[in-house]
């Protein structure tokens, strides 16, 4: 049987509790790391990201990338929030340069994350966000460990999500 990577699963109940989610990824992040996000039109992509941003001290100066494909926030480490949902193929986003960003120190945090899955997601963390049914403005929020150094720090997010107050799920690798 193949082992499947850690996962991580959170109710967010308010877009408050998804930026405190983002706060909570934030601390978990280190110079070279990709997080890829996934979910439909309005599930939260965005709010999560301007809470990785505000905690890495970047303000509340985040919006959605979706016209200008990238915007790079000078953070501690630097953020670079991509939108891939206008991007007709993968070339593209190889084009923005990600890949040099990478290597200059800076986290990636890729919305549509699915169209950089093929380049990035061997190592990446993977966020899905998706609205639970009939919970008006409430939504699940799964997390993956890709790679070999995100399962230790998925645990501790969870801890940490966890003296928060918040309801966490966690499967995979002790």
């Amino acid at each position: 049987m193949e082992d499947l990577p850690p996962t991580l699963s959170v109710r967010s109940a308010s877009a408050a509790q998804t930026r405190a989610l983002g706060a909570a990824i934030a601390a978990e992040l280190r110079a070279g790391d990709v997080v890829l996000l996934s979910g439909e039109l309005g599930a939260g992509k965005t709010t999560l990201v301007k809470g990785v941003v505000e905690a890495l001290g970047g303000g509340d100066c985040v919006t959605s990338p979706t016209f200008t494909l990238c915007h790079l926030y000078p953070t501690d480490p630097p953020v670079a929030h991509v939108d891939c949902w206008r991007m007709q193929r993968l070339g593209e986003l190889a084009d923005l340069g990600l890949d040099e960003v990478l290597d200059d120190g800076a986290v990636a945090i890729v919305e549509w994350g699915e169209v950089a899955a093929p380049l990035y997601g061997e190592e990446a963390l993977v966020v899905v966000l998706a609205p639970l049914a009939g919970a008006k403005g409430e939504r699940r929020v799964s997390l993956a460990a890709g790679g070999s150094s995100w399962p230790d720090r998925l645990r501790a997010l969870g801890a940490s999500l966890c003296r928060h107050g918040l309801e966490v799920d966690f499967t995979g690798a002790t």
